[in-house]
């Protein structure tokens, strides 16, 4: 993880075929070739990588990862868009952000009442595809759009919080050995943390490039959506419920 984030931030200045850029991303292939070769061999494995081959943690895994990619890399960002491109305060960056926080926040006690009639796959959907609605909203946004634009385009990607992490958590801890859920939980929650990592990591790098800011900014939201709608459409392969297929 460490060889994998710094070559992506280090490749934006300079260059994927820049020896730092290559040493590190060669020491991150390498040393997952040797932690899966060790898992395979151990008696007793950190992470049995029998667990990959039920299709509902591949894809909750996969789904944790796109769901961070927008939601810590968009504030990433936007954080720096509302203080060096709009001269806000940090404190009134944060101002900005607490529309998409609080309906956020507003709706997570409700998520489980959400999934519960047409099931976990529905919101799930619903909320990548907000965020990616939102993410392409907020690319086409002028430059010269004010600051409550943004905060209001905002918003989608802070509703997909509840809507897809409780329900894919959820279906993922129930289709996994008893034995082996907090090792699962632990798989799920590294994948999020990579995406969240990978995203600040990549967008920094695109926004500080020499295409410019706003340049940056429009590719990084594009990705996002790109990540977003890619695991909306793998969704419908994961399992519903404990008896679903």
């Amino acid at each position: 993880m460490g060889g994998l984030t710094f070559g992506a931030i280090e490749a934006g200045e300079a260059g994927l075929t820049a020896p730092k850029v290559l040493i590190s991303l060669g020491v991150a292939v390498v040393a997952l070739a040797a932690f899966v070769l060790t898992q395979a061999k151990v008696a007793h494995p950190m992470v049995p990588l029998s667990l990959f081959r039920i299709p509902t943690v591949v894809i909750a895994t996969g789904i944790g990862f796109a769901f961070m990619v927008g939601f810590y890399g968009l504030p990433f960002v936007f954080s720096l868009d509302f203080q060096q491109q709009h001269g806000l305060s940090a404190l009134g960056a944060g101002i900005a952000f607490l529309p998409m926080m609080l309906l956020g926040a507003c709706l997570t006690p409700f998520s489980s009442r959400i999934a519960e009639r047409p099931g976990p796959r529905v919101p799930v959907i619903a909320g990548l595809v907000l965020i990616a609605a939102g993410s392409i909203a907020l690319a086409v946004l002028p430059a010269s759009a004010p600051v409550w634009a943004s905060a209001l385009l905002l918003i989608p990607v802070g509703m997909g919080g509840p809507l897809v992490m409780p329900p894919t958590t959820a279906v993922l801890l129930e289709h996994v050995p008893a034995e082996q859920t907090g090792t699962a939980s632990g798989v799920f929650n590294t994948s999020r943390q990579i995406g969240g990592a990978l995203a600040v990591a990549v967008f920094g790098a695109l926004i500080s490039g020499t295409a410019g800011f706003q340049h940056g900014l429009r590719l990084s939201l594009t990705l996002a959506a790109v990540v977003a709608l890619a695991a909306a459409l793998a969704t419908p392969r994961m399992a519903a419920g404990r008896h679903g297929s």
